[in-house]
């Protein structure tokens, strides 16, 4: 490989991608140092001035995934030093960083990973004819003819490609299309977090990055959204430099390339992934001290800012007024003929996907939940507490648990809109939607545990557990339909800006942009730091159209197909110490409800570091993949005979590795064969929903003396003295699970009743509650803790 890259990539050409690099990173940090004064100006106004819009009712936790690690697994790898397929085991860490293991030893040992990777910019690919049409496209010279050979043979029929434009491809395949999606889950999860690689908790570094970046490629009359704003700021960067790079070389090296199709494709793929590593460390060394210069000059900025103040808002004020009345009557005319008839249809397309996903994560919590409520009442109180909600605590950031709130977004479409807004793709507002899922769902799961574990500081009888479980959920699922409104509405109006600002940009630069230089004599020499010309006529611009927009979500508010609150509606703070207790210290449920008190608390720690949090892994009592026979099979797929492909390692469906999850105790019980269906639920349990055939289990019970059956269908172990006792049950009378129950209320409405008592036996029946919440109406006193108070606005 090293040889092939050196023959395409002599002296003079490095010397050029190194010349080329810089001039791009000379330009860009020209406007890095411009934006960010004007960032650092508008962090400290914000500051001083306050934030406004409504007060988030969910509380956040600060470090989610701190010592967790997402995922771990095995599957195979295909090395492209030996063109050989071998196995691997998988840790996906806290930071979604993907780890490869030379095997599940080494990792235990704490040996070193055979390879890191960082996935942002990244695309998963389940099939080689998707792969092959991508490299296609991007090889230079003319295009192979089509069915030609691909790079790789896969072995089996469910490959996984991580495909990058400029990087290294990653090839991985496992043995089940289950397997296959379980991976893709985990990959696209890895992707959408390692894109959002940028902190958006950074005030004045992230804005300037972004604004500059922007700018950039503005001056290149590049509007529109780039796909390719993914990953840290070096890794924004080397996309920057590699998209005006990348045709030169292809014009320098094209030629040069000679073989078949699928040899040219490989040298290729090594080429630009050589270039990438090199404009990579060049950018981020430049960038990191661009960012030390700045910061350099960060203490006397701020002095001036905060000295001057309100000079500089009058100074931008006067330059705004001027800039508007140039420019804003030609913005609006725009806006009117080639904007505002689109914005209805735009924002349909975008709220019909995004409130399906919202609502779905709204019932996926409401199911755990529900379900955790159920095993507990049934398994005795807070002995298993601690084991569901050490689970609970972390599904937001399960892959396969979540995986039906992100397909949600999959649906969105922008055909007919891309062309006319410059829209690249709807993949920048898919990963931002689901992004805002996961982070709802993570706050809505802390606020539970925050509320509940105040709950557990009384001591609470089984049947006060279950009601205040029951209560507690009412009462945070109201929070998050608020929440989850607020969030959708900035999501709509962000969305809306992002698709339409650079159109408009780019309609007025012909008659607008020229004389935009007139103004600067406006901005005093000491101000020119903090008041850009052309941030002042871009929030000019932004104006003339955010009128519409902010109509349009209003307008659509009103409707109940999208569950979203009227901005006339200001629920404030109901809960005054709820805030309170999320500064508290984060809570360990395994240790509190779930440890034994002997362990070792290194030992404890250690097991806690390497704990797999999701539930789908590798079923330990399964022979590891086979290389041997996966070789044996390809060598026999190659003579055309029919490959016997080895077993894979790990469960064939959900509902057996929920399956194995349970802690089952189990006694031999005769039932007929015809009456013998199981319906798991996501966590291994059946739910019995009909309170007739509850009651006459609880009447048995009492004549016999019987304990109550669990919620996953099997009956505790009997004490010695009952055991003799034990008669066979008569054929006929075993109960069948009915299915679980499926949504919470339609259209996402709360519940608010806690679950009644059996006033026979004083047990909960819980189900009963659940089917009563379930078919409950919708009740405009839910909404009486709040305020109207007109004109909410929210700050951008």
């Amino acid at each position: 490989m090293g040889d092939v890259v050196s023959a395409h990539l002599d002296d003079s050409r490095r010397h050029f991608v190194a010349e080329k690099t810089n001039r791009v990173l000379a330009d860009f940090c020209h406007f890095y140092q411009e934006q960010y004064g004007v960032a650092l100006f508008n962090s400290v106004r914000y500051e001083i001035e306050g934030a406004g819009g409504p007060q988030a009712q969910l509380l956040h936790r600060k470090v989610p995934l701190e010592d967790r690690t997402i995922f771990s697994g095995n599957l195979f790898q295909y090395l492209e030093e030996n063109k050989k397929w071998r196995n691997r085991f998988s840790i996906v860490p806290h930071n979604y960083g993907l780890v490869l293991y030379e095997n599940k030893l080494a990792y235990e040992r704490g040996l070193q990973p055979r390879i890191l990777i960082n996935s942002a910019g990244y695309k998963i690919l389940t099939s080689l004819d998707q792969y092959l049409e991508l490299i296609n496209s991007n090889l230079p010279g003319p295009a192979p003819k089509s069915g030609s050979a691909s790079v790789l043979k896969c072995p089996t029929q469910f490959p996984l490609i991580l495909w990058h434009p400029y990087a290294r491809h990653y090839y991985f395949c496992v043995m089940t299309g289950k397997e296959q999606e379980k991976w893709r889950a985990v990959f696209q999860d890895c992707v959408r977090h390692c894109n959002n690689g940028i902190p958006e908790d950074s005030k004045v570094e992230a804005p300037a990055f972004t604004d500059a970046v922007r700018m950039y490629r503005q001056s290149k009359e590049q509007y529109g959204t780039w796909d390719m704003l993914c990953g840290n700021e070096a890794q924004v960067l080397t996309n920057l430099v590699m998209e005006e790079l990348l045709p030169e070389l292809k014009n320098m090296i094209g030629p040069r390339l000679k073989g078949k199709a699928q040899e040219r494709h490989r040298v290729w793929i090594q080429v630009s992934d050589a270039v990438y590593r090199m404009v990579y460390d060049q950018t981020k060394a430049r960038y990191e001290a661009a960012v030390v210069e700045c910061e350099l000059q960060t203490p006397s900025l701020q002095s001036t800012i905060r000295t001057d103040m309100d000079q500089i808002i009058q100074s931008k004020e006067h330059l705004a007024s001027k800039i508007r009345a140039s420019v804003f009557s030609k913005a609006e005319i725009c806006v009117r003929n080639h904007v505002q008839p689109y914005i209805a249809s735009i924002l349909e397309a975008l709220m019909i996907p995004t409130s399906q996903g919202f609502a779905e994560v709204r019932e996926v919590f409401f199911k755990e939940v529900t379900d955790m409520n159920l095993n507990i009442v049934n398994e005795g109180g807070t002995e298993k507490l601690g084991e569901y909600m050490e689970k609970l605590s972390q599904l937001a950031f399960h892959p396969v648990k979540m995986q039906s709130c992100y397909e949600k977004m999959d649906q969105l479409k922008l055909e007919g809109l891309q062309q006319r807004f410059d829209v690249s793709s709807a993949s920048v507002f898919k990963q931002r939607a689901q992004i805002l899922m996961r982070q709802q769902m993570d706050d809505t799961v802390y606020t539970f545990e925050t509320l509940l574990h105040q709950e557990l500081g009384k001591s609470l009888s089984k049947d006060d557990l279950c009601k205040a479980i029951q209560r507690i959920l009412e009462r945070v699922l109201k929070k998050y339909d608020y929440d989850s409104s607020t969030v959708r509405k900035k999501f709509f109006r962000e969305a809306l800006l992002q698709i339409t600002i650079p159109f408009l940009l780019k309609k007025l630069a012909p008659t607008c942009k020229g004389d935009l230089s007139r103004f600067q004599e406006l901005i005093f020499e000491d101000f020119a730091r903090f008041i850009l010309v052309e941030n002042t006529y871009e929030e000019v611009v932004l104006q003339s159209v955010m009128k519409d927009i902010m109509m349009a979500v209003k307008e659509a508010a009103v409707q109940r197909k999208h569950n979203l609150y009227r901005d006339s509606i200001v629920m404030h703070n109901s809960d005054p110490n709820l805030h309170l207790l999320g500064e508290g210290t984060p809570i360990d449920w395994e240790e509190e409800f779930g440890c034994p008190a002997e362990a070792d608390p290194a030992e404890e720690k250690q097991r806690r570091a390497k704990q797999v949090m999701s539930v789908i892994q590798v079923d330990e009592g399964a022979p590891p993949y086979d290389v041997a026979s996966l070789e044996e099979a390809m060598e026999a797929d190659a003579t055309g005979l029919s490959p016997t492909l080895p077993t894979p390692g790990s469960p064939e469906s959900l509902k057996e590795l929920r399956t194995m999850l349970v802690k089952e105790f189990q006694v031999e019980t005769p039932v007929p064969a015809a009456e013998k269906t199981e319906e798991p639920l996501s966590n291994g349990t059946v739910v019995q929903e009909n309170q007739a055939i509850q009651e006459r289990a609880e009447e048995e019970k009492e004549e016999k003396g019987e304990a109550a059956p669990r919620a996953d269908g099997h009956l505790p172990e009997k004490s010695p003295e009952r055991h003799e006792k034990e008669e066979e049950v008569p054929e006929g009378t075993a109960v069948s699970p009915l299915p679980p129950p499926s949504s919470a209320a339609e259209g996402g409405v709360p519940m608010d009743h806690p679950l009644p008592d059996d006033k026979e036996t004083g047990e909960v029946t819980a189900a009963t509650a659940v089917c009563e919440a379930r078919n409950e109406a919708p009740s405009e006193d839910s909404h009486r803790a709040m305020d109207d108070h007109k004109g909410a606005q929210t700050q951008f």
